[in-house]
């Protein structure tokens, strides 16, 4: 049997950063807004894969330093640092369930998938 479970180690991202390029599970506050002029939208805390970086620059061309950015180039900070949306936790990314890697590429990509999909869970 493979262990398909794992164990997240949450960081306080006001105390320490992950490494340079590192991609992470990200713990994200923020406000939505209101959907009308009725009421003042509603907080939230939710968890979203980012990569930290010490050094972004967007495409407006803004530089950012110790920043968390997402696949749509959206950038947070650590929490406290000013943004709208910020990062109040953070943990490295478990390994591929039944792996240790985190990415496997090309012809191996199926007998991995077909390897933890015959596998039952451990109890």
């Amino acid at each position: 049997m493979t262990d398909l479970n794992t164990t997240v180690t949450w960081v306080d991202a006001r105390a320490h950063r992950p490494d340079d390029g590192a991609p992470v599970a990200a713990a994200i506050t923020g406000h939505y807004p209101p959907p009308d002029d009725s009421g003042s939208g509603e907080s939230f805390w939710l968890v979203r894969p980012l990569v930290y970086t010490t050094h972004h620059i967007a495409e407006d061309g803004t530089h950012h330093l110790d920043c968390f950015v997402d696949s749509d180039g959206v950038v947070r900070l650590p929490y406290g640092g000013g943004s709208e949306e910020t990062v109040t936790h953070w943990a490295a990314l478990p390994a591929l369930p039944g792996g240790t890697g985190h990415v496997v590429l090309g012809g191996e990509v199926g007998p991995a998938l077909r390897r933890v999909w015959d596998a039952r869970p451990a109890t």
